[in-house]
This record gives C-alpha cells, sequence and structure tokens, in this order.
C-alpha cells in the first residue's frame, strides 16, 4: 500500500470540483431556463429544481461559488487521504 500525498489528492478532488462547479454554469448559460430544469430534474432523479433555479447570476456570485466548490472539495479530498493514510499506519 502507498502513501497518498494529502495537498496533491486535495488538488485534485479540489480542481474537480471546481470544473463540476463551471461546467454546470456554462450548462446554463449555453441551454436557458427551461432546458436547465429539465436537465437538473433528471440528474437529479426527479427532484423539481424548478422553483429554486436561478437564471440571472452575477459573475462575480458565480467566481465565488466557483471558489467555495474549489475549496470544499479541497477539504474532501484531503480528508480522504488523510483517513486513507492512518489506516494505512493501524495495519502495520
Amino acid at each position: 500500500m502507498y502513501h497518498i500525498s494529502i495537498r496533491k489528492f486535495g488538488l485534485a478532488f479540489g480542481v474537480t470540483g471546481g470544473l463540476l462547479y463551471f461546467g454546470c454554469a456554462l450548462v446554463m448559460l449555453l441551454s436557458g431556463r427551461e432546458s436547465s430544469v429539465k436537465f437538473f430534474n433528471n440528474l437529479l432523479h426527479g427532484m423539481d429544481v424548478s422553483s429554486i433555479i436561478r437564471m440571472d447570476m452575477p459573475p462575480i456570485e458565480m467566481l465565488i461559488g466557483g471558489i467555495e466548490a474549489f475549496i470544499i472539495s479541497w477539504l474532501i479530498g484531503a480528508c480522504i487521504a488523510g483517513v486513507y493514510n492512518v489506516s494505512l499506519y493501524k495495519k502495520s
């Protein structure tokens, strides 16, 4: 078993989370309200998002949301790597 670098694994998760966030924003930007509602309703197993979807999001809020998604994803990745590394030492 190998030791996982917490920083690198966190960075991989953070970049992935940020890309997912901006990909979601791009889908909404390119497809419009009705298509976005249909897409996310299907993605979320039929949960109705029509009452909570907002299409007039200012760019600064989108940027802040992307940064927040990166930070939360980085923390998740760092926690996974940390737990994995700790479990490695307990088996030895």
